[in-house]
């Protein structure tokens, strides 16, 4: 049986990838054409900084994409649940050379003050690299984009080597009254990288892109200490040539650096057994004006509020990340994920609960409710030979078992260390499905979704080419609460469809079990019924935001605050609790120049 997801057009699908691979994107081509975009770099040289980019125009590189044709059921699922035809031709191609694009703002002075910084190779004020730095990868950032809506980019993008290039960075941005925005992979989806509209400073963007290296391991401390600006795939590469991984592996994984998990504090697929990567992160170094703050990688201390803490998830507001300490653990000698089916979600939550509360030690666990499920099954190709026969066979199994189809929840569970570990945690998991009324259902499915889990946002953009806007949202609530909040966000998701007139479909996931609770991670998507898409798309997502709140979860598990949550941070943590914050950046960033607007909003967006 196919897993979800499996149709990313990659020039590799064919080969067995590890965990760490990206799909198919290494070698690949840069975001433009090279001889393109030295044309378009001016004044400021030629593009020399050899940091790859994802295309600005959507997720991904160039030549990297979805295609629905060798997915039979796809489109017809498509047409049924969202009203949107996957054989309509999809958007013409975006002329670049027609986005209106802001002449830079920077002085002068600035540039020269940049340049001694940094050398003046790796200072750039060219139409296509700010254009690359001006947004991240929100479903809002590409229909702004697309639609030529540009009207404050970055000035000048730089890109340091070092630390005290950084240092220098910093200060002559302080000096120039200039703001500064700092840049890991760009793969941030709640806006926490655009520059206000009404700034009327300079911007500078710093793209750590060359800070890419793991500096040192204690291997005795089973500590790394890393450059901020390094990407998965790079980092697991470095460490996994010493036998190491940090075992971190969220969805943009392909396209997102350390520095850019400790700033949004992100999760990963695997944080059942490795943490999120605040558990992950046990020193780092962050530079502000006129001074560096740098904290020590001790297990643990007692020296009064975490200073380590106020640094994770400050998206930019309290300085720049330049190194991090974090945990990296020996590389299993064998590792699975096995999939599971469940005859209802309830089911299946509660065998999550209970795996989470018993004696296995997973990496991951997830179960899929049956709206999932379903998309999961029309994203499978044409299933041929034996496997056809299968999975003919399988269902036909639970069919007479008395399962209604239409509930099925497919689950993962994940699996590392020794074969006697291995399995024994196995024998645990696989009482515990039992229990709740669930079959194993094989490693088939689950080296599937290990192979293709970057892929989903490549459908996303697909989808956006065709007249659909897709989203997600994530939460996390106290397992007590987790299916009241399941039912209340599918409910209020559906009255937003009926206010904006359209068909629309909400499937969930839980992902990122803890002792207490869990992460709820929604999908949703509807077809485009105006010229004013963000106006119908803010509906919806507004009232799912509202929605987790209501209900008792947080309004971001791990996808950060940025600017698009920020209007519900209050009712998150506290009116009081968003003022502390506010005060806080307010105190070690008076002028408001380091990032302005994210997390905590004083200015227009």
């Amino acid at each position: 049986m196919d897993s979800a997801a499996d149709g990313t057009a990659t020039p590799d699908d064919a080969r067995q990838r590890t965990p760490f691979d990206t799909p198919g994107e290494r070698g690949s081509s840069s975001v433009v054409d090279q001889a393109a975009q030295d044309a378009r770099e001016g004044d400021a040289g030629p593009a020399d900084h050899g940091v790859q980019h994802m295309k600005w125009y959507g997720w991904g590189r160039e030549g990297v994409g979805f295609d629905h044709r060798d997915k039979p059921r796809l489109r017809p699922f498509v047409i049924e649940n969202v009203d949107v035809d996957l054989d309509t031709p999809g958007a013409p191609a975006l002329d670049f050379d027609q986005l209106p694009v802001p002449e830079s703002r920077a002085p002068q002075e600035l540039l020269d003050a940049l340049g001694r910084a940094v050398g003046r190779g790796h200072v750039h004020t060219g139409a296509m690299e700010r254009v690359v730095h001006t947004y991240g990868k929100s479903l809002t950032d590409l229909v702004r984009l697309r639609a030529g809506d540009l009207p404050r980019t970055p000035d000048v993008v730089v890109y340091p080597a070092d630390e005290d290039a950084v240092r220098a960075v910093v200060d002559a941005t302080t000096a120039a009254d200039a703001v500064l925005v700092p840049f890991g992979g760009g793969s941030s989806i709640s806006g926490s990288l655009h520059p206000p509209r009404d700034e009327e400073r300079p911007v500078v963007s710093l793209d750590l892109g060359r800070m890419n290296k793991v500096l040192e391991v204690d291997e005795h401390s089973r500590l790394a200490r890393v450059q901020a600006g390094v990407l998965g795939p790079d980092l697991e590469d470095q460490l996994g040539a010493r036998g190491w991984t940090m075992g971190h592996v969220p969805d943009s994984f392909t396209h997102s650096t350390l520095g850019g998990w400790v700033a949004t504090r992100s999760s990963g697929a695997q944080s059942d057994k490795y943490g999120d990567i605040s558990d992950m992160t046990r020193a780092l170094r962050v530079v502000q004006p006129g001074r560096v703050v740098a904290t020590r990688p001790v297990p643990s201390q007692a020296t009064g509020p975490s200073v380590r803490e106020m640094l994770i998830g400050s998206e930019g507001r309290l300085g720049v990340i330049t190194e991090v300490w974090v945990q990296v653990h020996r590389l299993p000698e064998k590792r699975e994920i096995l999939a599971y089916f469940y005859p209802s979600f309830e089911a299946g939550v509660a065998a999550m609960r209970d795996i989470a509360a018993s004696d296995a030690a997973t990496t991951l666990t997830r179960v899929s409710d049956a709206r999932e499920t379903a998309f999961s099954f029309a994203t499978r190709k044409k299933s041929k030979g034996v496997s056809k026969y299968v999975s003919r066979g399988l269902m036909a199994v639970l069919k007479r078992r008395g399962w209604d189809l239409d509930a099925v929840c497919l689950s993962f569970v994940g699996f590392e260390g020794g074969p006697d570990k291995v399995k024994a945690d196995q024998a645990v998991v696989r009482d515990v499905v039992k229990r709740h009324g669930g079959i194993v259902v094989g490693k088939g499915p689950g080296q599937l979704y290990d192979q293709k889990k970057f892929d989903t946002p490549y459908i996303r953009d697909y989808l956006l080419d065709r007249g659909a806007l897709a989203d997600v949202s994530d939460t996390a609530a106290p397992w007590s609460q987790l299916l009241p909040l399941y039912t209340h966000v599918r409910r209020e998701a559906d009255k937003a469809f009926a206010r904006v007139g359209v068909k629309g479909w909400i499937m969930c996931h839980l992902s990122h079990s803890y002792h207490g609770g869990a992460c709820l991670y929604f999908t949703f998507a509807f077809r485009q019924t105006s010229d004013t898409p963000l106006v119908e798309y803010d509906v919806v997502k507004g009232a799912v935001q509202q929605a987790f709140v209501d209900a008792g979860g947080t309004l971001s598990h791990h996808h950060s605050v940025g600017v698009e949550h920020a209007r519900w941070l209050a009712e998150d943590i506290s009116p009081a609790g968003r003022e502390m914050l506010g005060e806080l950046f307010a105190a070690v960033d008076p002028d408001g120049r380091l990032n302005p607007g994210a997390v905590v909003q004083e200015r227009s967006s």
